[in-house]
């Protein structure tokens, strides 16, 4: 009966989606993890409206002010900076930045890579060789030292740290995509298509591709939070984007003079950081369990254990 069920929702979409609620209430880790998301992705996308021009907005009568008090507003709950900007309102235009160029950065490195993986895994000629041997060369030098190098150079912009940040991120979307169609090209549906008059092209868009992008999407999810950590360490070192633009690692930066006096100004967009890395982590993960049918035991362990 269960097994009816289980074939009975997955061919259902609204059953697929009782059945992925059902399992992410059961790891409450992850529950946890997807809730501090969805609150962080709707701050991130209605705050800036709420707050309008305050996190920009100078106070000096605030300067320094301690957290956890109402009595200059709510926006002054998490405390202000020397400046006397509230925190929270510029933890909100914060997560913007940051989060966007993260965004920016692994669509970019995940889109250029899984194309690149596509040609060198599928292809047997010269130029396949070549992009391995671009990726290697990559790969070879350190990311963070690669970034400090480019961005030294080219000068710190927006456009140049996503630039940045996605080259370092390539790599591993390349030879991630070339080992999926390595395996998916030698499979009886590719010879089919063959046998059949289909153009290398068309092969690889219409059968190959498709394939292997969750591969790619479970990829980008991990690493969006590493990329989220490199550019929160650029920022922290004065080669992100600059004044009066700011990240959550620029707003570390900013309070690193005052850790013995104003804690709070680094600790909350370093608070903000752990979490949002954390939760990405987390919740990466159990979907990695989830998609794998012969790891899904576990999540069902966790449903018999909480009974």
């Amino acid at each position: 009966m269960t097994a009816i069920t289980n074939a009975a929702s997955a061919s259902d979409p609204a059953g697929r989606a009782r059945t992925f609620f059902n399992c992410l209430k059961r790891d409450r880790l992850a529950l946890a993890a997807a809730i501090f998301l969805v609150i962080l992705a709707i701050a991130t996308l209605a705050g800036p409206l709420l707050i309008g021009d305050m996190a920009a907005k100078l106070g000096l009568r605030q300067r320094n002010l301690p957290p956890f008090s109402l009595d200059h507003g709510w926006l002054y709950f998490l405390g202000a900076d020397t400046l006397g900007r509230p925190i929270l309102a510029r933890l909100v235009v914060g997560a913007q930045n940051t989060l966007g160029i993260a965004l920016a950065a692994v669509v970019t490195s995940m889109l250029v890579g899984g194309v690149l993986g596509l040609v060198a895994g599928y292809s047997e000629r010269w130029y396949s060789q070549v992009i391995q041997r671009l990726a290697d060369i990559i790969m070879s030098f350190p990311s963070l030292l690669l970034a400090l190098i480019v961005l030294y150079t080219l000068g710190p912009s927006i456009s140049n740290l996503i630039i940045v940040l996605a080259l370092t991120r390539i790599p591993i979307y390349l030879r991630t995509t070339r080992a999926e169609v390595l395996e998916l090209r030698e499979r009886m549906f590719v010879s089919a298509a063959k046998s059949m008059g289909a153009r290398p092209l068309r092969i690889v868009l219409r059968h190959i591709a498709p394939m292997a992008l969750p591969t790619l999407l479970t990829i980008a999810a991990i690493d969006f939070a590493t990329v989220i950590l490199a550019e929160s360490s650029l920022s922290f070192l004065g080669l992100g984007i600059q004044p009066p633009e700011f990240t959550w690692g620029a707003m570390v930066a900013n309070g690193r003079g005052y850790l013995a006096t104003a804690w709070w100004i680094s600790f909350w967009p370093g608070l903000a950081i752990l979490l949002t890395t954390l939760s990405l982590n987390l919740l990466s993960s159990w979907a990695r369990t989830m998609a794998d049918p012969q790891q899904r035991w576990r999540l069902q362990s966790l449903r018999k254990a909480s009974r």
